[in-house]
């Protein structure tokens, strides 16, 4: 871990890691989604969401709040072209490499954050990404239409009906 050119800290490759490899488990407190934002709440008043809050989506109910027992795996920052992707197994949620990544490379996965309501432009400006990858969407919202990554379709197939992106 050290400072990122993208945002604080960040984490990068000491050795190659190859596509498909298990890189480091994102650990942290497992807690409800309620509960989540019971502790990091939305402004009244439509302002900025919390930042740094380190909750991770494990499924449609929990989520994994880093803040509280996390490990380095909270300092990975977000990219458009991610080199890595979080996959939920059962109650652990791992950090996988989607390709090879070089020694000294950052990792970054796509943060995607979900919203229920229509990403206006307004919206997607509260969520701004500043990864600056040649595809950078502009935002860290995730898009309304997104295919699952193939080394994340057959991390399914390996780890049975438990596992998700």
């Amino acid at each position: 871990m050290r400072r990122s050119a993208r945002h604080g800290r960040g984490v990068f490759a000491v050795a190659t890691i190859p596509a498909g490899t298990r890189i480091i488990e994102y650990t942290g407190e497992l807690i409800s989604e309620a509960e989540g934002e019971r502790r990091y709440p939305t402004p009244a008043d439509g302002s900025e969401e919390p930042e740094h809050t380190y909750l991770l989506t494990l499924d449609d109910r929990r989520v994994i709040d880093a803040n509280v027992g996390g490990n380095e795996a909270r300092f990975i920052n977000h990219s458009c072209e991610p080199n890595c992707e979080p996959i939920a197994y059962g109650d652990q949620m791992w950090i996988v490499a989607v390709r090879d990544i070089r020694p000294g490379e950052e990792l970054a996965y796509d943060y995607a954050i979900e919203l229920d309501e229509p990403h206006t432009p307004a919206r997607k400006r509260r969520f701004p990404c500043r990864c600056e990858a040649k595809r950078c969407r502009g935002s860290i919202l995730k898009p309304k239409r997104q295919p699952l990554h193939p080394l994340v379709r057959r991390a399914h197939a390996q780890w049975g009906p438990h596992a998700t992106a």
